[in-house]
């Protein structure tokens, strides 16, 4: 798959994948990135000095088979209508990594007619390790879906939804997920620092604790549920730590969380899709 690929927006997220489609294989002549900021445009020409840079989406466009929206949410209908010409007369494949925005809102603001990818990806995907969920619209061919997968698979692991609506419970989990886990570990470190070691200490302990966690789990073919029970020996140190927090309602307090993450995330789709 060498697609002519374009990203609007060539912040972080673009970059990042950028970055994972050369690494995969993908020509850098085969990829545009286009943004009003020269410091940005920039950033891309000094690491991919192939990589097509422009200030303009239009040239972009005429040339590309699949479009990626990076833009802020906040500015992506204003964006999508400037492009609404250049990309009917293109009809490229329409991926949008734009948390928040509605797949039928982003066809809306582009003229309609088109296939469009809607991506849940999350920070993790700076640096290779990201969790994506994907859905399509009817528009998308098998083939459109597997140059898709390949594009945010470039930054780590995806996941195809049916229904566009379980994307709010994704934004919860997986899209806010990493903030949730750095007060995990910002507390963790923390209470280290008050049972008396140095703060440099208990922060990379948190931190590779977390992270060899992750990795055991990812590795492993059993569910969490069992790898925990296997590290809490009966009487032991674990077991007391995990009764303080079961007791202090954990399991309710993230099922909580989530669903607020989940209502707000709704909310911001209605509001963003009435521009």
């Amino acid at each position: 798959m060498n697609e002519p690929i374009a990203f609007i927006g060539a912040g972080n997220m673009a970059r990042s994948l950028i970055g994972g489609l050369i690494q995969d294989g993908w020509p850098e002549d085969a990829l545009w990135a286009v943004d009003p900021d020269a410091a940005q445009r920039e950033g891309v020409s000094r690491r991919w000095p192939r990589v097509h840079v422009h200030a303009d989406a239009d040239q972009a466009v005429a040339h590309a088979d699949v479009l990626v929206l990076a833009v802020k949410p906040q500015v992506l209908g204003g964006v999508a209508r400037g492009l609404a010409g250049a990309v009917q007369a293109r009809g490229p494949l329409v991926v949008s990594i734009a948390a928040g925005v509605r797949g039928e809102d982003i066809e809306r603001w582009l003229g309609g007619d088109l296939p469009v990818v809607r991506c849940m990806p999350n920070t993790p995907a700076l640096v290779g390790s990201g969790a994506t969920a994907l859905v399509a619209n009817a528009r998308v061919s098998s083939d459109q879906k597997a140059v898709a997968e390949s594009i945010l698979r470039a930054v780590g692991l995806t996941v195809w939804l049916d229904d566009e609506a379980a994307l709010d419970a994704v934004t919860a989990l997986s899209g806010s997920g990493p903030a949730y886990c750095f007060l995990v570990m910002e507390a963790m470190e923390d209470a280290g620092v008050q049972l008396g070691l140095p703060r440099e200490t208990a922060r990379l302990l948190a931190l590779q604790t977390a992270f060899g966690a992750a990795k055991l789990a990812l590795e492993s073919e059993e569910d969490a549920a069992t790898l925990r029970a296997r590290v809490t020996s009966r009487g032991g140190t674990t077991e007391q730590a995990l009764q303080v927090l079961e007791s202090g309602g954990l399991r309710e307090l993230l099922a909580r969380a989530l669903t607020a993450a989940r209502d707000r995330s709704r909310e911001l789709a209605d509001q963003l899709g009435r521009d």
